[in-house]
């Protein structure tokens, strides 16, 4: 029995002679440790996927369009036959296509027109029955309804796409309700404050979900999801911290915790979206702070000398942790 040394030297010698590749052994790894990389590889998104997914999205700007243009002739029937009966039909051409493996993609875009076209539907319908289309009441109404339609969808058909669509219509749902409940607030008063606060909230919700999701079956939208995730938390954070002479103190103090955490992940986790996102709005923390405090006593030519050498120290910092933890 070979010993590990004498593999790992086996292992140099076919990568000097390039008779083996990187992506080769990482396969036989992963499936040697039970990994499901082929699972994973038939997730991955390809040009014909892509292309489909543009359709469908193009066959909703019409809708739209058509809708939009004849509004005001189309009675409430052909507006319903147009959005709500369009929807509904298209997600049951989506479910017979998604029944056969060869045009389960297929059946995907056609769950994107749906999902697209409904919410046009659900508000024909409320507009019609004379609901108030400016409240959150609405807004609560339509998402709510979507997300447990997506719920089921996926519990029956088991399929990625419907938690795609459950994560949008479930953010959309939480802005709602959240926005339904805190209306008035004195504390959010301030213009944007309540939404800062909702995008946060989000975006830590969409990490634990990419957390949740990356040792299991959903793990190709652990990408997705962190890469959201770590934007909106990072956005928000930075946003709470305010401008001269309204900043708070108290976020502008927690936002480097923020994004030394998220580099450490980055790292620890080997999630790239975390060292890129993290790096970027490092780099925005450095301008910020830079023109906040040291502008006017500095001046502001070598604030901006100092600001653009702290990004370049930023940048290479971050390269460097790429080549050496995630490449």
């Amino acid at each position: 029995m070979e010993t590990k040394e004498e593999i790992l030297e086996y292992i140099k010698t076919l990568a000097e002679q390039k008779t083996i590749t990187r992506a080769e052994l990482v396969s036989a790894y992963d499936s040697g440790s039970g990994i499901k990389t082929e699972a994973a590889s038939a997730n991955k998104i390809g040009i014909e996927e892509i292309l489909y997914y543009i359709g469908g999205m193009i066959v909703f700007l019409g809708i739209a369009i058509l809708i939009y243009q004849n509004w005001s002739t189309l009675g409430f029937g052909s507006r319903m036959l147009a959005t709500l009966g369009g929807g509904v039909a298209a997600y049951i051409t989506g479910v017979l296509f998604g029944r056969d493996k060869r045009t389960e993609t297929v059946g995907s875009a056609f769950h994107l027109i749906s999902a697209l076209v409904l919410p046009m539907g659900l508000y024909v319908v409320f507009e019609h029955a004379g609901f108030d289309m400016n409240g959150y009441g609405v807004n609560t109404l339509s998402s709510g309804i979507l997300l447990c339609m997506h719920l089921a969808s996926y519990a029956v058909f088991r399929k990625n796409i419907f938690l795609v669509f459950c994560t949008v219509f479930g953010t959309w749902f939480f802005f709602a309700v959240t926005g339904f409940m805190y209306e008035g607030n004195p504390y959010f008063d301030n213009i944007g404050t309540l939404h800062k606060y909702q995008v946060l909230a989000a975006g830590l919700s969409y990490l634990a979900l990419g957390h949740a999701f990356s040792t299991s079956e959903r793990a190709p939208l652990s990408g997705f999801l962190n890469g959201f995730g770590i934007f909106g938390c990072l956005g928000s954070t930075l946003a709470l911290g305010g401008w001269t002479p309204h900043q708070n103190i108290f976020w502008e103090q927690v936002y480097p915790l923020f994004i030394f955490v998220t580099l450490l992940l980055s790292v620890h986790m080997k999630i790239k979206s975390f060292l890129i996102w993290g790096t970027l709005f490092l780099m925005a923390y450095i301008v910020k702070i830079t023109m906040e405090y040291f502008s006017k006593g500095l001046g502001w030519p070598l604030a901006l000398v100092l600001a653009g050498l702290s990004v370049i120290g930023v940048t290479y910092v971050g390269i460097t942790i790429k080549k050496q933890y995630l490449a």
